[in-house]
């Protein structure tokens, strides 16, 4: 399922634990034909409710970057994860259990006619005028992908 190297892969997870990350999350830039971007939004009533994010999600223990990667989106949207792409940089913040967090971003190519949403209430196939409804953070994860992607 994934083009990228082994040993970048156990260098993200190196420098983060040296960084005193204690909980690991991975994202998914998943685009359609037309070059749209999956976003979905959380709902009012959880953590960070309101935002919109990348299909996203913390990597089990015993679970490569890339296993979590392909279960989350799968979760999340019911999409399978058939092929990652370039990994397009990480962002940190503090969860809801207050721990220092690293997500890891991907590209992601999927397969699936239909979004089905299981932990967010709606999603958008957002074109590049619309990726201003996401974080900093995430505008510059998709300012990379669209930087690797011409």
């Amino acid at each position: 399922m994934s083009s990228l190297d082994t040993a970048l892969l156990d260098d993200l997870a190196r420098t983060a634990e040296r960084d005193g990350i204690t909980k690991t999350v991975v994202g998914a830039v998943i685009a359609d034909n037309d070059g749209k971007v999956l976003l979905l939004h959380r709902p009012a009533d959880d953590y960070l409710g309101g935002l919109w994010e990348l299909p996203s999600g913390g990597v089990d223990a015993g679970e490569t970057l890339i296993e979590a990667l392909g279960r989350e989106v799968a979760e999340e949207t019911g999409l399978t994860v058939t092929a990652v792409g370039g990994y397009l940089g990480h962002f940190d913040y503090r969860s809801g259990s207050v721990r220092a967090t690293r997500q890891f971003n991907f590209a992601a190519t999927v397969t699936g006619e239909t979004v089905t949403l299981t932990e967010h209430d709606v999603h958008l196939w957002a074109d590049h005028a619309q990726h201003n409804r996401v974080s900093s953070a995430v505008q510059a994860v998709l300012d990379t992908w669209r930087r690797l992607a011409a």
